[in-house]
């Protein structure tokens, strides 16, 4: 099938690469020239593992190619998916300006009758109108019919969730645009749920509402925890073994962060708020993710006092593991209240620094050698829970620090292997682990 892709992000690049490697033929469209070049040489300018061998593999297979032309992309395509950001307004809405400048190229550049799929995360009522505005601009002779498909791609195992997800959701208000569409997935053996476009749009953001619901729930319960003196872990286990609860998204930690969680559960308010509905429940999950990321700094403090001329090592910069996206990342909440107490920073990823720069500046240093960055720190925080800090030999810590003081945001370590060590170790929800008097004034 001849497919375009419109936006070469983070979901339209995933996307167009791996419905490549089912075999269609896929033009992706981007308006940048340089991403463009850079795509054509075979290189992804996101970090996302699996990715860049798909895409040059299917580069070579002459079944993916890249253009910043709209008549090249959409003119002989049967299906377009729009894959653009919806980047977040001051008040918490979904800006459109890209779902409604591609909706007019499409318009203006096709030849043929075309489905349009909407993978964007998109306020409920979008699709339509999409569709109005394909349909003032077309040739009148042409047919378009405007599903929406939203994407569950969790970064970091983005390959993975497009060929072995729970489900796909085809959201249609014409049944042959939606039997079309499914004939895309069904190779993929994926449960496909067919439903309408306002029911698919609203099933993306109740997702994503509920999960960081979840997250923020465990982590108000880790807070109690940590003031009655039970485990987080043991609690979690306890409660995950309910099979009406289930065990995911209850890792305490320092919240989410990154492109999704954050921008859709202000954009669900919002939306809620535009029929006169009030979320309180979300905007409690909201404030109490806003908390959490600057738990770790108030809990230094606490440990060792004033934090003024001492060197922290910042372990993780991005949002998560397995990702370069800092978007929204605890680590750019902790530098911020870190610098302000007068602490000296040296911040630690394998993979983020480039992305984390744009944002911080030169404010902090940056190293991709985890040993560079705990050398003569005064306290260590963890941020992210990449591989490389989880399995880190404990003994580093007491080697390299000045005095080996942990304070971890991703409960990384078990609370028995810390015990092994000399390191004053503080986590989340956990009972606190000091070997020795820290504190001074």
């Amino acid at each position: 099938m001849k497919i375009a892709v419109a936006g070469t992000g983070y979901v339209g690049l995933v996307t167009g690469v791996c419905l490549a490697e089912m075999g269609n033929e896929v033009t992706c469209l981007d308006t940048q020239e340089a991403k463009i070049t850079m795509l054509k040489s075979g290189k992804s300018p996101i970090y996302e593992p699996g990715l860049e061998s798909l895409l040059a593999n299917n580069l070579v297979k002459g079944r993916l190619h890249f253009t910043t032309n709209p008549q090249s992309a959409y003119t002989n395509a049967e299906i377009i998916f729009i894959a653009v950001g919806t980047p977040e307004q001051n008040d918490g809405a979904a800006n459109l300006e890209h779902i409604y400048a591609v909706a007019n190229s499409i318009a203006q550049s096709i030849k043929n009758d075309v489905i349009v799929c909407t993978k964007s995360t998109v306020p409920v009522g979008t699709s339509e109108q999409i569709k109005q505005i394909i349909d003032r601009n077309k040739p009148s002779y042409l047919k378009v019919e405007v599903v929406s498909t939203p994407e569950f791609l969790r970064e970091g195992s983005a390959i993975l969730d497009f060929f072995h997800g729970d489900r796909i959701v085809i959201g249609a208000d014409n049944e042959r645009a939606a039997n079309i569409a499914e004939q895309i997935f069904l190779p993929l053996k994926i449960p496909i749920m067919k439903t309408d476009t306002r029911s698919a749009e609203m099933i993306k953001y109740a997702s994503n509402a509920f999960l960081a619901t979840k997250i923020s729930f465990i982590n108000e319960i880790a807070s109690i925890c940590d003031k009655v003196g039970a485990n987080i872990d043991e609690v979690a286990y306890g409660i995950g073994t309910d099979h009406r609860i289930g065990p995911y998204f209850l890792q305490a930690g320092i919240g989410y962060g990154g492109s999704c969680f954050p921008k859709d559960t202000k954009a669900l308010i919002q939306l809620a708020g535009n029929v006169e509905h009030q979320f309180d429940l979300l905007k409690a999950v909201i404030n109490v993710n806003n908390h959490q990321q600057s738990l770790l700094v108030k809990k230094a403090k606490e440990s060792v006092g004033s934090l003024k001329g001492k060197k922290v090592a910042l372990l993780g910069l991005a949002f998560k593991p397995d990702t370069d996206d800092v978007r929204e990342a605890a680590s750019l909440t902790l530098v911020k209240d870190l610098l302000v107490e007068g602490a000296t920073v040296i911040g630690y990823d394998p993979v983020a620094i480039q992305n984390a720069k744009r944002i911080i500046g030169n404010s902090i240093e940056y190293t991709t050698d985890i040993l560079s960055a705990l050398f003569d720190a005064d306290l260590a925080l963890i941020a992210t829970e990449w591989d490389q800090i989880k399995h880190i030999s404990l003994d580093m810590f007491c080697l390299y620090m000045k005095k080996p003081f942990l304070v971890d945001g991703r409960n990384c370590y078990s609370l028995n292997e810390i015990q092994k060590y000399p390191i004053t170790y503080f986590s989340i929800g956990r009972p606190p682990i000091i070997k020795e008097t820290q504190k001074s004034h």
